[in-house]
């Protein structure tokens, strides 16, 4: 059975950091590729970041470039999102998602889910 369990998020004020952490079991980790996504209360659910299989290839939404960076350890089944200079627009449930594919850079390629961190910026 897939799990991928998520954590580190909280409360934050604005400029400030937080690393989130996905751990995954039950799939072969290093074969998929892996992102984050977010939703705020009635909004629909945004793509934030991917990364590849390997870790060589990252992609990131707009409202996030030079803010936010993917990475994953394979060898501790484990995807992460370093986020600075949060911003109160930044407030939202975040999940993440593992792809039956290396490279999956839209939504519809992500099949396994999370129960989502909150993580919340105040001005």
């Amino acid at each position: 059975q897939v799990q991928l369990v998520e954590s580190g998020g909280g409360l934050v004020q604005a400029g400030g950091s937080l690393r989130l952490s996905c751990a995954a079991s039950g799939l072969a980790f290093s074969s998929y590729g892996m992102g984050w996504f977010r939703q705020a209360p009635g909004n629909e659910r945004e793509l934030v970041a991917t990364i590849s299989s390997s870790g060589g290839i990252t992609t990131y939404a707009d409202t996030v470039k030079g803010r936010f960076t993917i990475s994953r350890d394979n060898a501790k089944k484990t995807v992460y999102l370093q986020m600075i200079s949060l911003k109160p627009e930044d407030t939202a449930l975040y999940y993440c998602a593992a792809a039956l594919k290396p490279v999956a850079t839209s939504r519809r390629d992500y099949v396994y889910w999370g129960q989502g961190t909150q993580v919340t910026v105040s001005s």
